[in-house]
């Protein structure tokens, strides 16, 4: 059952969300495969199920004033921040097709795949007991360079990850992201700095395309 992998470019959240609740009826319906949408965003934040108030730092209006839209949406997990210079992956996958009615095997799925497509470029990864994303392996305070969180509709699966690559990290400063005190968020261009790797940004692209292919093949 293979993947369709889709490279969408810069899309606004709004029109990102109206994507995915098309893609999810066209799987749920059989008139598609399972696919994976990869893309960007201008600057957004969003509120997922479990969002707590205070892990916003700014007022809608001020988020509004610096250009940040905000949205609540129906995945999993807490606060997050894209913008433009992170790979942002909207899984839409048939689990009851594959026999894996299991969201947190899901999860773990996708967390296994970024952290293959990151060694395979060179940058250790990992993760964290009792914690969903990636990060990297043995740092204090812990350096998070990806974020997952998912949602079901009848076992389609949508929304997804969002991989750190090259955006302006201090715009996570409007947030506590993923709810998660004390973690210093990362990217692959930072890490690259730090490990003499290959941090272009097609180059990573691909190499996340190429993973997802293979574990989701």
């Amino acid at each position: 059952m293979a993947l369709e992998i889709e490279w969408l470019g810069r899309v606004p959240y709004g029109e990102a969300l109206d994507l995915q609740k098309a893609a999810v009826e066209d799987r749920r319906s059989g008139r598609s495969g399972d696919r994976l949408l990869l893309l960007e965003h201008p600057p957004v934040v969003t509120l997922g199920r479990s969002a707590r108030p205070e892990n916003l730092r700014l007022s809608p209006a001020a988020l509004a004033e610096r250009g940040i839209d905000l949205h609540e949406v129906g995945r999993g997990g807490d606060v997050t921040y894209h913008a433009p210079g992170q790979l942002v992956g909207y899984a839409i996958v048939d689990l009851a097709a594959r026999d894996e009615r299991d969201v947190h095997v899901f999860l773990r799925r996708i967390e296994g795949t970024l952290i293959q497509a990151l060694e395979d470029l060179g940058l250790p990864a990992g993760r964290v007991p009792g914690w969903t994303g990636v990060f990297v392996p043995d740092t204090e305070p812990p350096r998070k360079i990806a974020s997952i969180g998912v949602g079901l509709r009848g076992w389609v699966s949508f929304h997804g990850f969002a991989l750190n690559v090259d955006l302006d990290l201090e715009g996570f400063d409007v947030i506590v992201p993923c709810g998660l005190e004390g973690v210093e968020m990362t990217s692959v261009r930072a890490e690259c700095a730090r490990a003499d790797a290959d941090c272009d940004a097609v180059l990573v692209r691909e190499g996340v395309a190429s993973a997802f292919a293979r574990e989701f093949a």
